[in-house]
C-alpha cells in the first residue's frame, strides 16, 4: 500500500474492528477508542445496522505527535488486515476499478468535540474507480457527486486547498449555468466541476490530486491526527477543560451513501428534544444528500417527525411520511439506544437505497432546562436512580435557568467582549456614574452602569443598575464579585473599550455611544450588543423543584449565601439557602443616605466625635439586621464587622470631593487633608479589618450593639430563639483577636443588663492570611477560642499568590496560554497550594477545637469544582451569592453522592 508507515515486527494492538453482530471494542473503551469508536463497537456488538469500519486508538495520536507528525511502524499491517476484513464484509475491494470500496474517515475523541476536528468522506475515488461506482450503482450522477466531493474535502482537509476555493469554484458554475440548487446539476456538470477542482489543486499546491487509493488512506488519517491540534479543536478543549493528552482516535468505516437517489437520505436525530427535555424524536433529515449536507446550510433539513412538522408549518414531508418504513425502522433502534445508554442520545444516520445505516450515537448535548427534565424524567421512568439523576446536569448550567437570557433567535449588533462576570442578561440605558444609575433608576428608567472600574463606592449605583459593563477587570475583581453577589448582569475587562466621563461617551472603533443610548449585555457570555434586545426570562420548573429536592436529600454539606440586603436574603431563601454565611456590613454603608454619616465617623480628630457620628449609624445598622434575622428566620446569619480601608468611603474625584466637604460643613483642604492621611500604598494589606477595629474599638463596639440590639428585637417579632454568629476578619494572630472579642463580648454584657435579656451568639474568624491558616490551633483554643472559621478564598488566594485579583487578568490570560495552571485560581480553588493550608487551618482547629464549624464565604463557595475540595476537606457549609445556592446545593450533592460512590 502506497504511502503506508514503515513495518518492523509485532506492535501493540492499535486497530479494533467492529461489523453488525461483532466487534473488537465496546463503549466502555472510549479512552481508547473514543467516543464515536466505542459506541460504534457497542452498536455493532449487539447487532445494530452498522457499516463495517476499525478504529484506530487515541494510543497512536500520542505517538503520531511524539514521532514528529510520522505514524508510527507496526501500524500498517494491522490497519491493512482490517481493510480486507471490511473488503470480505461488504463484497467490495479497496482500489478496485469494477467494484470499489469506498471509506470514510474521521475523527472520535472521549470527549464530544462536534465539528472540531475533521471528516473525510468517499475515501478511495479516482478517475478510474469512480466509473466502475457509476457501473455498479446505475447512476452517474451519484458517482461523480460522490466524486467532487471526496476531491473538496481531501483537498481541504489533508492537502491544505482552502475551502473556499472550491466554495467559488462551484458557485461560479452553478451562476453560469442558471444552477440555483446542487441537486440541479448533472453527471457531464459534476465531471466539469471536478476537472476545476483538479485545477485548483494543482494551482494551489503544485501537484496532482493523488490517484493511487493507498495515499489517499495514509494521508487522511494523518490529516485526521493532526487536526487534533488545529485552532478550533485547542480553542474548544481549553473552554471546556479537555485534557490535551487524551488525542483523538480514528475511525475508518465502509461509506453508505444517502446521495443515490430518492430511496436515500441522511439526518441526524435526538431520542428527545435537546432544547426542552420533552420525550419526542428530534431531528432533521434530507433526501438524496450526504452527511456534511444537513449541518452545512446548504439544503434545508426537512423535520424527521409529521408533529414537528406540523407544527413548523413546513410544506415539506417529514421522514415520517415519505419514507415511513425507515422511521419505523429508526424508531425501534432509537429505543434500544436510549435504553442501552440510559440517556437521551445524539444520532447520525443514512438510509440508502430504504436500509437504514448507523453512523454514530452519543448522549446528546441539550440546554440545562432539558438536561433537568430528562434527568427528571428518566429517574421517574425507572431507567436511572435519583442520585444518578443528580449526577446528569452540570450545575453550571443553572445559570441558564436562574437569570433572563437572550434570545437566540434575535437581530443583534455586536458592540465588543468582554469577560462573562455575572450571569444573565440585561438592557438599559447607558449612566457613566453611580449618582445618574440612582437617579434614573427613581425615575422608572432601567440603566447599566458603564465604568473604566467601579469601586466599593459605587455600590449603590451598582444597586440601582439593570447591568454593568467595565473596560477593566477580571472574573474576580470588584464590579464582578458584588455583580454576582447581587445577581446584577455583568461583563468585565471590555479591553475594546474607551470611556470619556467628561463627554459622557464611549467608543468602540469609530462607534460612538453617549450617556441615554441603549445597550444590552451578556453576562453568560461577555458579549455587549447595541440596542435593546429582546429576553427570556427564566421559569424555574417543577422539574426544577424536583431535582433540587433529590440534591438536598444527597448532600451533607450546608448551604449557606452572601447577602447584605434584606433584598439579597429573600432571594437566597427563595433559592433554598441555609442561612447567611456571609453580611458584609460596609456594604450597608454606602447608601446615600448614610454615607454622610460614615464621611463624618472617618473626618473625626477625636473618639468622642466619632462615636457622636457613629450613633447616627448604630439605628440604621440595627434596623438593617432586624429585617435580616427576620427574613432568615431561625437560620443562622453570620456578620462580618467592618472589613475595608476607610479611605474607600470617602470622596476621590474633586467635584466630590467640594460636595461632601459642603455636607460636612468642613474647609475642603481638611477634607482633602484626611484623604491623603488615609491613602496607602497598598490598603488591601493595610488598615483593615481587625487592624481598624483596633485602632477604632468604637467602630465594633456599635456594630456589635447594633447586632446584639436586633437580635432581641427580632426575637420579639419572630418569637423564636436568634443566635447571631460575629465574624471578626483579617486576623493574623491570636491576641488582635481576643482584643476584639473582648470588645464585642463586653458590649453583650452592657446589652444584656439594659435589656435584662440573656443572649445567645457565636463568636469566630474570617482566615484569609496564610498566618492564620498556620495558627488555626492557637485561633481556636480554648474556651475563649474562635468557634468558627470561616475562609475568606478571595484574600487569602491573593495573599497566598501575592497576586491582586483586580491586577490578575493579563497575567492569568498569558499564564493560561502557557499551562501555568489548569483553572483561573480566582474562580476554582488552587487545591495544591491555597488548598493545602486550607486543609492544614481546619485539621489545626480541630484538633484544638474538635466541634469547630468550618465554613467558606469567598466567590468559590459558588464553583462546582471547588465545592468538591471543600466536601473532601469536611467544610460544614458553604456561602455563595444567592443566584448561585442552586449551583452549590446542586455541586455538593454530586460531591456527597460520588464520594459515596468512590469516585
Amino acid at each position: 500500500m502506497a504511502s503506508a508507515p514503515p513495518s518492523s515486527g509485532a506492535a501493540p494492538k492499535w486497530v479494533y474492528y467492529f461489523a453488525a453482530g461483532k466487534a473488537e471494542g465496546s463503549a466502555a473503551m472510549t479512552g481508547l477508542l473514543g467516543g464515536k469508536g466505542a459506541n460504534l463497537a457497542e452498536m455493532a456488538s449487539i447487532g445494530l445496522p452498522v457499516p463495517p469500519g476499525f478504529t484506530i486508538t487515541s494510543e497512536v495520536c500520542g505517538l503520531y505527535y511524539e514521532h514528529g507528525r510520522r505514524l508510527p511502524e507496526g501500524l500498517a499491517p494491522q490497519v491493512e488486515d482490517a481493510l480486507t476484513r471490511i473488503a470480505d464484509e461488504t463484497g467490495a475491494e479497496f482500489g478496485s476499478e469494477t467494484n470499489p470500496l469506498l471509506v470514510a474517515v474521521r475523527s472520535g475523541a472521549r470527549a464530544s468535540m462536534p465539528g472540531m476536528m475533521d471528516t473525510i468522506l468517499n475515501l478511495g475515488l479516482n478517475d478510474r474507480t469512480v466509473a466502475g461506482l457509476a457501473r455498479q450503482a446505475g447512476d452517474d450522477r451519484f458517482a461523480y457527486d460522490s466524486y467532487r466531493r471526496f476531491i473538496q474535502m481531501y483537498g481541504d482537509v489533508v492537502l491544505g486547498v482552502d475551502h473556499g476555493a472550491f466554495e467559488d469554484i462551484l458557485d461560479n458554475y452553478k451562476n453560469l449555468n442558471g444552477f440555483a440548487f446542487d441537486t440541479e446539476l448533472g453527471a457531464s456538470d459534476w465531471l466539469k466541476v471536478i476537472d476545476l477542482y483538479k485545477e485548483a489543486i494543482v494551482s494551489a499546491v503544485g501537484t496532482p490530486f493523488p490517484q493511487d487509493t493507498g495515499q489517499q488512506l495514509w494521508g487522511a488519517i494523518a490529516a485526521v491526527f493532526g487536526s487534533w491540534q488545529n485552532a478550533r479543536a485547542v480553542t474548544y478543549r481549553r473552554l471546556h477543560a479537555i485534557p490535551d493528552g487524551w488525542g483523538t482516535a480514528v475511525n475508518v468505516q465502509a461509506m453508505v451513501f444517502g446521495n443515490m437517489g430518492d430511496t436515500s437520505a441522511t439526518g441526524v436525530a435526538f431520542t428527545r428534544n435537546p432544547s426542552t427535555g420533552a420525550n419526542e424524536i428530534y431531528g432533521e433529515y434530507l433526501v438524496n444528500a450526504q452527511g456534511e449536507d444537513v449541518v452545512a446550510g446548504i439544503r434545508t433539513p426537512q423535520p424527521l417527525t409529521a408533529r414537528a412538522r406540523r407544527e413548523a408549518d413546513d410544506p415539506n414531508p417529514s421522514l415520517e411520511e415519505e419514507m415511513p418504513q425507515s422511521f419505523a425502522e429508526l424508531r425501534r433502534i432509537f429505543a434500544i439506544l436510549e435504553s442501552r445508554y440510559r440517556d437521551m442520545q445524539d444520532i447520525e444516520f443514512t438510509i440508502q437505497n430504504g436500509k437504514v445505516w448507523m453512523l454514530q450515537t452519543r448522549s446528546g448535548k441539550r440546554t440545562t432546562e432539558a438536561a433537568v427534565k430528562i434527568a427528571v424524567d428518566l429517574a421517574e421512568e425507572g431507567t436511572i436512580t435519583r442520585d444518578e439523576a443528580v449526577l446528569r446536569v452540570d450545575p453550571s448550567g443553572f445559570n441558564q435557568l436562574l437569570h433572563p437570557t437572550i434570545d437566540t433567535d434575535a437581530q443583534k449588533e455586536l458592540l465588543t467582549t468582554g469577560l462573562p462576570a455575572s450571569p444573565g442578561a440585561a438592557v438599559g440605558e447607558i449612566v457613566f456614574d453611580s449618582e445618574e444609575a440612582e437617579r434614573q433608576k427613581h425615575q422608572g428608567h432601567d440603566v447599566i452602569l458603564v465604568r473604566t472600574e467601579t469601586s466599593p463606592e459605587d455600590i449603590h449605583g451598582m444597586h440601582a443598575s439593570a447591568g454593568i459593563l467595565t473596560a477593566r477587570g477580571g472574573m474576580t475583581s470588584h464590579a464582578a464579585v458584588v455583580a454576582r453577589g447581587m445577581g446584577v448582569p455583568c461583563v468585565s475587562g471590555a479591553g475594546a473599550l474607551r470611556i470619556n466621563e467628561k463627554a459622557r461617551t464611549l467608543s468602540i472603533g469609530q462607534k460612538v455611544l453617549k450617556a441615554g443610548d441603549v445597550i444590552t449585555i451578556d453576562g453568560a457570555t461577555g458579549r455587549v450588543y447595541v440596542g435593546a434586545v429582546p429576553m427570556r426570562q427564566p421559569q424555574l420548573s417543577g422539574d426544577f423543584a424536583r431535582l433540587v429536592a433529590w440534591a438536598d436529600d444527597a448532600r451533607s454539606l450546608a448551604v449557606r449565601a452572601n447577602a447584605d440586603t434584606p433584598k439579597d436574603a429573600r432571594q437566597a431563601r427563595a433559592f433554598g439557602a441555609g442561612g447567611i454565611g456571609l453580611c458584609r456590613t460596609e456594604h450597608m454603608f454606602f447608601d446615600t443616605e448614610r454615607i454622610l454619616a460614615m464621611r463624618e465617623m472617618i473626618c473625626a480628630t477625636t473618639e468622642a466625635g466619632r462615636k457622636a457620628a457613629l450613633a447616627k449609624i448604630l439605628p440604621v445598622q440595627r434596623a438593617d439586621f432586624v429585617e435580616l434575622f427576620e427574613i432568615m428566620g431561625e437560620l443562622p446569619v453570620t456578620i462580618r464587622l467592618l472589613d475595608p480601608p476607610l479611605h474607600e468611603f470617602l470622596p476621590h474625584q474633586e467635584r466630590e470631593v467640594e460636595a461632601v466637604a459642603a455636607a460636612l460643613a468642613m474647609p475642603v483642604d481638611k477634607l482633602k487633608s484626611r484623604i491623603a492621611e488615609l491613602s496607602e500604598f497598598n490598603p488591601m494589606l493595610g488598615l483593615r479589618g481587625s487592624r481598624l477595629a483596633i485602632r477604632y474599638p468604637e467602630i465594633p463596639e456599635m456594630q456589635a450593639r447594633a447586632i446584639f440590639e436586633a437580635a432581641i428585637e427580632a426575637e420579639k417579632r419572630l418569637g423564636a430563639r436568634v443566635e447571631p454568629e460575629i465574624m471578626i476578619p483579617l486576623v493574623a494572630y491570636r491576641r488582635e483577636y481576643d482584643i476584639l472579642a473582648g470588645v464585642i463580648r463586653a458590649t453583650a454584657e452592657a446589652v444584656e443588663t439594659e435589656s435584662g435579656t440573656r443572649l445567645a451568639y457565636k463568636l469566630g474568624t474570617m482566615i484569609e492570611l496564610p498566618r492564620a491558616c498556620l495558627m488555626g490551633g492557637e485561633l481556636a483554643a480554648g474556651e475563649d477560642g474562635a468557634e468558627f472559621f470561616s475562609f475568606g478564598t478571595n484574600d487569602l488566594t491573593q495573599t497566598v499568590l501575592g497576586l491582586s485579583r483586580d491586577d490578575a487578568a493579563p497575567i492569568l490570560s498569558a499564564y493560561a496560554t502557557q499551562g501555568v495552571y489548569e483553572a483561573d485560581p480566582f474562580v476554582s480553588i488552587d487545591q495544591e497550594g491555597v488548598g493545602e493550608l486550607v486543609r492544614l487551618g481546619i485539621e489545626r482547629g480541630r484538633a484544638a477545637k474538635p466541634d469547630l464549624k468550618v465554613g467558606i464565604c469567598g466567590e468559590h463557595g459558588g464553583d462546582p469544582a471547588s465545592i468538591a475540595f471543600f466536601h473532601a476537606a469536611g467544610f460544614d457549609y458553604v456561602s455563595c451569592s444567592p443566584f448561585r445556592v442552586p449551583i452549590a446545593r446542586l455541586a455538593a450533592a454530586q460531591s456527597a453522592i460520588r464520594a459515596k460512590l468512590g469516585r
